[in-house]
């Protein structure tokens, strides 16, 4: 249990109150007593009100529940379910068009279509990558993956294959930045005259994609090229092991990769007490102050890890030319659900979570705020939170007014804190442009997330009978309705040019040849980010911005009007035909229990809170507790449905819990649930499955807090 001290009536951990004292409040110009002070005003005033708005999640489930109960076995009647949805207060009208003014947008939200990075912010080491993930080499990236159809050769270089990387390589530089009259393949000659980048003489179709260069304009050691609002940059030298066996010498094409990356404090975290969030709170402070470090050993050596500096260039004019070298960094808060015990009100209760993250990540962000130069997030001027999992405008209007207060506290303009809203709740998604409304002088995030939208569609609508395969799911007609109408939506509330509308994860990270040809739709679908699993996967998704002009493909669309209604969206993927055998049924369980048991056991006993787990055919897919969530209901519905027996999941649990202890039999800090069955992490895996359908909207942090706070006590 921690030691705790009294601020302005809280009750605080020693370790958060040292940490805010000693670390975020020095340099900030807050003064200690306006912060606590206000800090206690938040928790004591703001914390009833996110009590009420979670009451009346739980008022609106019971009642959904109770119609699907007195409707089951009936045929389903749409315009009954969307009437009964509109009088009890879930589905509401819309109102009068508008447009977002959220002003002072730095260009990586406003302008610059790219991918974006999602990390855990208790890990340093991935923190630092992200943030640095703005700048990645394409031939590392086609090289070491299967991009080109192959994994790379063990051992040493293999020369064919470097050839085939650099091929591909001068393609791309072709489809980009076309030659008059020759190919990049072809080229022996970079050099700058008159302020125009020549190719053995020969001038760029489009010269103003020529922005800059750096040494002796006659033999440059590198040439900045943009395409789309993205920057490549060609590095020359001769004395690379590459660029010694180019004609022209070029060493590498490297490409500003991750535009923007989102620090997570929520669903990729474990975070439960005041030691964990502190950690959290930490490495964004780290971030902020641009500071943060990480040593470790790599190949016997100490390295370490720091945050890139910007670019420098010479522009066509002779003038200078800087360009960001990191991603513009969010930070995501957690939502409105849970509490934590770091810090206790006058009555005893925890502070909701959400309302701690807002007050201490906004401080913290205030040093970044003060700099006037050195390594700087935003040069606008602004904070971007993302805040995830909320249900409806009225929890929307909550955190505008939540971020209202936290910016009069440590002494912001109105609207410095940008928001970030996730629709992935089924009441976010029918009633998003007013939840668009409700923060509309500061939205400047918008995206999709099938995993948790799927978990919540699931528990939503838990009584009205099983639902689909999770493959089947996603084939169904409200999937591509909720995935077109948020992208017609933002776009009908101004959000081109002044905020992003982002799309999901790619999951595998180690299947790289398959997101090259897939997730190319999610520019074409009008989404300028969309979030990847690794740097690497960055620089290769950056590929997609430039073949598609994501602004062009938004002009298109919102001259077209809506492709999809809220009809679509409320059409419940339930089974059609409940047909399965009995080796589908075990298969589909396998399937959910492997990875929730993959993710948990790491959880609970290692405090990883996302992790790449191997599926039941040990093809590593990224799991966080989204992915935890729309598992862990789906067994719960046909559990509850009797598509399954408890004897029956049960017994699957216990046999994929030994898969994954196969699994994981490399790892020195792995702990096996087989034979016993009995430790903390399986115990919660199963509580996620068999008390899923009681859950709060099917979340899983309720159980895993209790359970890691459980193990920590023990």
């Amino acid at each position: 249990m921690s030691q705790r001290v009294e601020r302005s009536g809280l009750q605080v951990a020693q370790e958060l109150a040292d940490f805010i004292e000693t670390q975020a409040l020095p340099g900030s110009g807050v003064e200690p007593s306006a912060f606590w002070a206000g800090f206690s005003e938040l928790a004591h005033e703001f914390g009833p009100r996110n009590a009420a708005l979670l009451a009346k999640r739980e008022d609106l489930q019971k009642q959904i529940d109770e119609w699907h109960k007195a409707h089951l076995g009936l045929p389903h009647s749409h315009i009954e379910y969307r009437a009964f949805l509109e009088d009890i207060g879930y589905l509401l009208p819309e109102g009068e068009d508008f447009q977002i003014d959220t002003s002072n947008v730095d260009p990586e939200i406003a302008s610059v279509p790219g991918p974006q990075l999602v990390v855990p912010i208790t890990n340093a080491r991935y923190a630092l990558n992200a943030a640095n993930a703005r700048w990645g080499s394409l031939y590392d990236g086609l090289y070491g993956t299967d991009a080109m159809g192959s994994l790379p050769p063990k051992g040493g270089f293999e020369r064919g294959r470097g050839a085939r990387v650099v091929a591909r390589s001068r393609v791309f530089l072709d489809e980009a930045f076309p030659i008059i009259g020759l190919s990049h393949a072809d080229a022996r000659r970079y050099y700058v005259h008159k302020g125009a980048l020549l190719v053995d003489d020969q001038p760029l179709i489009a010269p103003e994609k020529f922005v800059g260069y750096k040494g002796h304009p006659k033999a440059p050691d590198a040439v900045l090229l943009q395409n789309n609002g993205l920057h490549v940059e060609l590095v020359f030298d001769r004395t690379h092991p590459i660029g010694a066996r180019d004609q022209a010498g070029l060493a590498d094409v490297r490409l500003e990769s991750a535009i923007s990356a989102i620090m997570d404090c929520e669903d990729s975290v474990a975070c439960v007490d005041a030691e964990e969030k502190v950690q959290a709170y930490t490495n964004w402070l780290g971030l902020m102050k641009g500071d943060l470090e990480d040593r470790f050993e790599k190949g016997g050596e100490v390295v370490t890890r720091a945050l890139h500096p910007d670019l420098t260039f010479t522009a066509p004019n002779g003038g200078e030319l800087t360009v960001k070298g990191r991603a513009l960094m969010l930070v995501r808060n957690v939502g409105h659900l849970m509490t934590n015990p770091a810090v206790l009100l006058k009555d005893g209760s925890e502070i909701f979570e959400g309302l701690m993250d807002a007050m201490v990540t906004v401080l913290i962000a205030r040093h970044d705020l003060n700099k006037d130069s050195g390594l700087r997030n935003s040069h606008a001027g602004s904070v971007y939170v993302v805040k995830p999992k909320m249900h409806g405008p009225e929890e929307v209007a909550f955190a505008n007014e939540t971020y209202g207060f936290v910016e009069k506290v440590v002494g912001l303009p109105e609207y410095t804190v940008k928001l970030g809203i996730m629709d992935e709740e089924r009441r976010t998604s029918v009633n998003l442009k007013e939840c668009i409304r409700a923060a509309k002088h500061r939205v400047a995030f918008i995206n999709t997330g099938f995993l948790d939208r799927t978990g919540d569609e699931i528990h939503t609508s838990m009584e009205a009978g099983p639902f689909s395969r999770k493959d089947f799911i996603k084939r169904k007609a409200w999937i591509g309705g909720y995935e077109a109408l948020n992208v017609d939506i933002g776009l009908e509330c101004g959000l081109s040019g002044r905020a992003q509308i982002g799309k999901g994860m790619w999951a595998m990270p180690d299947k790289m040849a398959a997101m090259l040809e897939s997730k190319i739709e999610h520019p074409k679908a009008g989404a300028n980010c969309a979030w990847v699993p690794s740097p690497t996967a960055a620089t290769l998704h950056a590929l997609h911005y430039h073949k598609v002009d994501v602004f062009a493909v938004q002009a298109a669309l919102l001259k077209g009007g809506r492709r999809s209604h809220v009809d679509t969206i409320l059409d419940i993927p339930l089974a059609a035909f409940q047909k399965w055998t009995k080796e589908q049924i075990a298969q589909e369980v396998e399937n959910n229990a492997q990875g929730i048991l993959g993710y948990v056991v790491r959880w609970i006993d290692q405090g990883v809170g996302c992790s790449k787990v191997p599926d039941i055919h040990d093809v590593g897919l990224m799991e966080d507790r989204a992915t935890c969530r729309i598992s862990s209901q789906h067994i719960a519905n046909w559990l509850h449905h009797g598509v399954v027996s408890r004897d029956e999941v049960m017994q699957i649990m216990k046999r994929m819990a030994e898969v994954v202890d196969r699994q994981n039999a490399g790892d020195p800090f792995y702990k096996p649930m087989a034979p016993g069955f009995d430790g903390i992490a399986f115990k919660a895996a199963c509580d996620l499955v068999f008390e899923g359908r009681v859950q709060p909207s099917g979340y899983t942090e309720p159980v895993l807090h209790r359970r890691r706070l459980e193990l920590k006590a023990s």
